[in-house]
C-alpha cells in the first residue's frame, strides 16, 4: 500500500505539537522557565552558562524558537532537572522539520542504506550552512528569519547520520547542472562542492555525477530517495513543491529501486565523479 502525504504545509492538518508556539514546543518553554526561576537564575546568567544569549532563552521559553538537542541536554544538566527536559528532546526535535518532511526525517535517521538522486540542488545531507541558508532565503513565499535558522539547524543536524555506527551506506547521484548552480554566489558554491568532496571520500559514501552530455538518463521522471531501514521494507520518498509522498508499495518501490540502479550505471563512477567535482571547483 502506498502511504501518501500530498497536502502542502499550509493545507495539511497539523498536530498541535508541530509548530513553534503550540503543543510540545510551548510546553517545553514553560517547563524550562519554571525550572530556571526555581533555580534562581536570570535569563542572562542561565544563557551564559549554556552559551546562549538571553534573547535566545526568552524565545525558547516563549515557544517562539525550537531548541536544539544540545541546548536541551545542557539545560537539563545546569538546572538539575533529572531528565525532565531531555525526556522531551525527541518530540521537540521532530518539530524542527517542515511538516511534509517529518516522517521521512524519522526514517532517514534510522536507515541502514540511503540512495538519493538529485536534480535541483545539492542534497541536504551534503549541504553547508551557507548553502542551506541561501536556498531557504530564496523560498517564496518568504520564510521569516527564525524559521530559516531553525531549518538550517535541522538540516545540518541530519548530517549526524554520517557519524553513526554502524555507518549507513549512502549513495548519491547528482546531475552535473546542480553542481554548477551558483545558489548564494560563487563562494557558497565553492564551499558546498568542497563539502561534497570531503563527504564523498568517506568509506560508506559514494557520490556519482550524471554528466549533462549523457544521452541516456533513466532519471527523467525526477528526484527521489530510497530509504532502507534496519528492519522492514525499503521505502521511497518523493518531494516537490512542498508536497511529499512516502511510497511503501513493494512493486512500486522495486521499480524505483531498479531505476536507481540504471541511473547509477549511466552516471560517472565514484572515482570519476570526485575528479569531475574537482574540475568544476577549479573552474570557479
Amino acid at each position: 500500500m502506498t502511504v501518501r502525504d500530498e497536502e502542502s504545509a499550509a493545507q495539511r492538518q497539523q498536530r498541535p505539537e508541530d509548530e513553534p508556539g503550540t503543543g510540545v514546543v510551548t510546553a517545553f518553554g514553560r517547563q524550562l522557565k519554571l525550572l530556571r526561576v526555581r533555580a534562581g537564575l536570570e535569563r542572562a546568567e542561565f544563557g551564559k552558562r549554556l552559551g546562549y544569549s538571553a534573547d535566545t532563552v526568552a524565545s525558547i521559553e516563549q515557544g517562539r524558537r525550537i531548541p536544539q538537542a544540545r541546548f536541551i541536554e545542557k539545560a537539563d544538566e545546569v538546572l538539575g532537572a533529572g531528565g525532565v527536559l531531555t525526556a522531551l528532546k525527541e518530540e521537540v526535535g521532530r518539530a524542527q522539520y517542515p511538516a511534509f518532511f517529518r516522517d521521512a526525517a524519522r526514517l532517514e535517521a534510522d536507515a541502514h542504506e540511503l540512495s538519493l538522486y538529485a536534480v535541483q540542488a545539492i542534497p541536504g545531507l551534503l549541504q553547508t550552512e551557507e548553502y542551506t541558508r541561501a536556498l531557504l532565503a530564496m523560498r517564496r513565499p518568504l520564510l521569516d528569519e527564525d524559521t530559516i535558522e531553525q531549518r538550517v539547524s535541522a538540516r545540518l543536524s541530519r548530517q549526524e547520520t554520517f557519524a553513526r555506527w554502524p555507518a549507513p551506506l549512502v549513495s548519491f547521484v547528482i546531475e552535473e547542472a546542480v553542481l554548477r548552480k551558483p545558489f548564494g554566489g560563487a563562494a557558497v558554491l565553492r564551499g558546498v562542492l568542497e563539502n561534497v568532496l570531503m563527504v564523498g571520500h568517506r568509506r560508506n559514501v559514494e557520490v556519482q555525477v550524471m554528466p549533462n552530455d549523457q544521452e541516456d538518463n533513466a532519471g527523467v521522471d525526477g528526484p527521489f530517495t530510497l530509504i532502507t531501514p534496519k528492519k522492514g521494507e525499503q521505502i521511497a520518498y518523493l518531494e516537490v513543491q512542498g508536497r511529499s509522498i512516502l511510497v511503501a508499495d513493494r512493486d512500486e518501490v522495486r521499480s524505483i529501486s531498479a531505476r536507481y540502479g540504471i541511473i547509477r550505471s549511466q552516471a560517472l563512477t565514484p572515482r570519476e565523479s570526485l575528479g569531475f567535482v574537482e574540475k568544476v571547483l577549479g573552474e570557479l
